[in-house]
């Protein structure tokens, strides 16, 4: 199994290529603000030929560069349709005077061939199988995607802004809520074996097993507590 990820642009969102092996198909997960160049660095590099974007929420910082990527290979993007209004509007979804400057370099919309997911989807695609999780809460339109363990790694978690090391995405854009938060992380995240890689959309990997010992907010929730709200990370 081949994971490639570099954080990219203003906001260091973490952007993904999976593949089976070097030399191989593979799909790219978040391809966000001035992702495209470390994409087409990263493809190169481990000769990979991209077959889908898949995109674990709407907010720019982690599509804004889905329409060149999927331009210059002919691929797919992914979304939930409850964020996927937010590629021809980012700024409805982060709020008017929130990075407009950023914004206003930015080419905004849809690539031609946008696909839907939908909670507990399965995708076959480059050899690899995703399970796709919705999980509200960052976004209306959030979700996360899962791989199995294979031969020589455990199982694989990729978070978006759900779940970080040490702490949890924001709810306090449009479309954020608290509740939802809490309940996605005890009905995707608690469930999942300690030894779960979470790559998330944000910051160093860590895995289940920390974040349930140490993440305050993973530890209150499957304590049955409420939790503080989350602190400002990402967008």
């Amino acid at each position: 199994m081949l994971i490639a990820g570099f954080p990219a642009g203003a906001w260091g969102t973490n952007c993904y290529l999976v593949a089976p092996a070097a030399g191989e198909e593979c799909v790219i997960i978040d391809p966000g603000h001035q992702a495209a160049q470390g994409v087409e660095e990263t493809l190169k590099k481990h000769r990979l030929k991209p077959v889908a974007v898949v995109l674990t929420h709407g907010h720019i910082d982690h599509v804004a560069s889905v329409v060149p990527v999927c331009g210059a290979h002919d691929v797919p993007a992914w979304i939930h349709p409850a964020d996927r209004y937010m590629m021809s509007d980012p700024g409805k979804a982060i709020g008017r005077s929130i990075g407009m400057p950023l914004l206003g370099e930015l080419t905004v919309g849809e690539p031609d061939d946008v696909r839907e997911l939908t909670d507990g989807a399965k995708l076959s695609l480059a050899g690899l199988e995703l399970t796709v999780s919705h999980a509200p809460g960052h976004t209306k339109g959030s979700v996360t995607f899962g791989m199995p363990e294979a031969a020589d790694i455990p199982p694989v978690f990729f978070s978006g802004d759900l779940l970080f090391a040490g702490s949890i995405g924001r709810t306090d854009l449009p479309g954020g809520d608290m509740a939802e938060m809490l309940d996605s992380l005890a009905r995707v995240c608690l469930p999942l074996d300690d030894s779960t890689v979470v790559l998330s959309g944000h910051g160093p990997q860590t895995t289940i097993g920390r974040e349930r010992a140490t993440n305050p907010y993973l530890r209150e929730v499957a304590a049955g507590q409420g939790a503080a709200p989350a602190p400002r990370r990402g967008m």
